[in-house]
């Protein structure tokens, strides 16, 4: 990710989420935050230029890779490229020096959840009331070790 793709990075997050990031949160990501690992998907789609469908900021904290946000433009869903961007995200991750992944994730959010758990993501706990704009509870999943043997299993089972 790069400054040049805060507006579309942000034109998904506002048509992924109920609470989306405010473009600065993504511009401090970027310039300010030392552990901050930011990610874009960009792709050549029909009759246009190079276009970002998706993206991911993950903070690395001592050696927890903490998934702060991830999503692909829903116009760009359900043609793997989540799946690709996870791989990518958890892999550098890893080369970052991160041996766990976590995220939380909406209850309500089972496709999510669904995706999660074909990474081996595994539910640890619960977040009662974290989302602001209906108190809906956030599921709390980790997996863990990343690694060589990890990334190994997920190119060749997931991808």
């Amino acid at each position: 990710m790069n400054l040049e793709d805060i507006p579309r990075v942000h034109g998904i997050d506002i048509l992924s989420f109920s609470l989306p990031w405010p473009e600065k949160s993504f511009i401090f990501e970027l310039t300010e935050n030392p552990s901050s690992l930011s990610l874009v998907v960009e792709i050549v789609a029909e009759d246009r230029p190079l276009v970002v469908i998706g993206m991911s900021v993950v903070w690395i904290i001592i050696d927890e890779a903490h998934i702060a946000t991830i999503a692909i433009d829903p116009e760009f869903r359900s043609f793997g490229y989540g799946r690709s961007l996870l791989v990518e995200t958890l892999r550098q991750s890893f080369q970052r020096g991160a041996h766990m992944a976590t995220l939380e994730v909406r209850e309500s959010n089972f496709i999510a959840q669904q995706l999660y758990r074909s990474f081996g993501f595994i539910i640890i706990g619960r977040r009662a009331h974290y989302y602001r704009d209906n108190n809906e509870d956030a599921i709390m999943m980790t997996v863990e070790p990343l690694g060589v043997q990890y990334l190994a299993w997920l190119n060749r089972s997931v991808t």
